[in-house]
């Protein structure tokens, strides 16, 4: 069966890489992530019923240069997924709120931006001394 032809053609999708479109990837994303890291924390953190010797063996794992960058990662996911979501609030309740999108969208990014650098030199700090 043909399409009539005076309908348009067929398009996969109506996002077109947008400031919304990426928002929203990285706000599920990073909602996903700080809950696997919930789950880790709360599996390790049980880790004190096997004894004292299985949690500070985890613990050590923490502490160690190679963690150092996923807990940098965690800072910038957690910071960013509140700042958006008080977007998402804005957008949603203001009745003019969509037509500020992209604004508030840039604005997520620079408070993100302004908290995380001095956040990640903190905690990257003790790595290169």
């Amino acid at each position: 069966m043909e399409p009539p032809i005076d309908s348009p053609p067929y398009r996969r999708t109506f996002y077109k890489g947008g400031s919304g479109m990426w928002s929203w990837i990285l706000h599920r994303g990073s909602g996903l992530a700080v809950l696997g890291f919930l789950f880790l924390h709360v599996l390790d953190t049980s880790l004190v019923m096997f004894g004292p010797n299985a949690y500070n063996t985890m613990a050590k794992f923490y502490e160690s240069a190679l963690f150092r960058p996923l807990e940098v990662l965690l800072m910038f996911l957690v910071i960013f997924h509140a700042f958006n979501g008080l977007r998402v609030i804005i957008v949603d309740l203001w009745t003019r709120g969509s037509r500020y999108q992209a604004q508030l969208s840039r604005l997520v990014w620079a408070i993100t931006l302004v908290l995380f650098l001095p956040s990640a030199w903190i905690m990257l700090r003790p790595i290169f001394e």
